[in-house]
This record gives C-alpha cells, structure tokens and sequence, in this order.
C-alpha cells in the first residue's frame, strides 16, 4: 500500500509540473490550431467537434483532481509554516495553531474579533504595539486607565 501512495505521490507531482510548464501551453495551443486547420478537411462535421470537445471534458476532469491535490498539499504546507511561527513566537495565541480545523461560524466570530482589534490599535498611538487575542481588550483597558490617571 506505501508503495502505491508513493508511486501516485511522484505521478502526481511530475504530472503537476509538467501540466504547468510552457511546454504545456505550447502543446496544447498547437492541438487547438491542429484541430482549427483540419475544419475544412473534415467539413467542420459533428465528429469533427466531438473530437475536441471530449479531449477537452477528460482533460479539464483530470485537471480538476490534479490541481485540487496540488492545493491541498500547498496549503498543508503553509498552514504547518504559519502553526511554526504561532508556536515559536512569544506573545502569539497558541489558540491559533489549527484555525483551519475550525467552522465557518467560529472564523466569522474570530474575524469579527480582529476587526476589533484592529479598531483598538488604531486608537493606540504606537503603531508597532501588537496584541494577543488573549492579552488585547485587557491591554486596551490598562492603556486607557493609564491615559484617564494622567
């Protein structure tokens, strides 16, 4: 079974390269102008149009697949670099690491907080002061008792 998840993995990374290289582009530019001057030679019949019209359903099918793994692996990948920097960073939310596992009504909830956030630091007259979800609305109250004792 490894050996097969392998062999797909290599297929599906070469496959992916070479689909995305200009060579690519300039075969299947030339399929389209190959089956454009063949028009007149086969009387622009129906087989004629099928042809191209079932090369291009089962090579835009195959694609679909193709490029759906291709952004699943990528986005593995960013999502593990950013769970990285949120882990080693001192003063970050440890609560971020994994937010992609989280629903889409709880990203809304989140969304909706950093809005806040940033309405925050916009009143903050330091511009490189950053916040912590955890540590933000706690700061801002601090920071505005301080402004209030003066």
């Amino acid at each position: 079974m490894k050996k097969k998840k392998y062999f797909f993995e290599r297929f599906s990374n070469w496959a992916t390269a070479a689909t995305g290289s200009s060579a690519a582009f300039i075969i299947a530019t030339l399929v389209i102008v190959i089956w454009a001057v063949t028009g007149p030679v086969f009387k622009y019949s129906e087989t004629w149009q099928l042809v191209i019209n079932t090369g291009t359903t089962i090579v835009t099918f195959l694609m679909v697949f193709l490029i759906q793994k291709s952004q699943n692996k990528d986005s593995k990948a960013v999502h593990l670099k950013l769970n990285e920097l949120l882990a080693s960073h001192e003063g970050t939310s440890n609560r971020m690491v994994n937010i992609e596992d989280l629903t889409e009504e709880e990203l809304d909830n989140l969304y909706k907080f950093y809005r806040q956030l940033s309405s925050l630091a916009e009143k903050d007259s330091d511009l490189t002061k950053t916040h912590s979800i955890d540590a933000a609305e706690e700061n801002q109250k601090r920071k505005s008792s301080h402004g209030r004792a003066k």
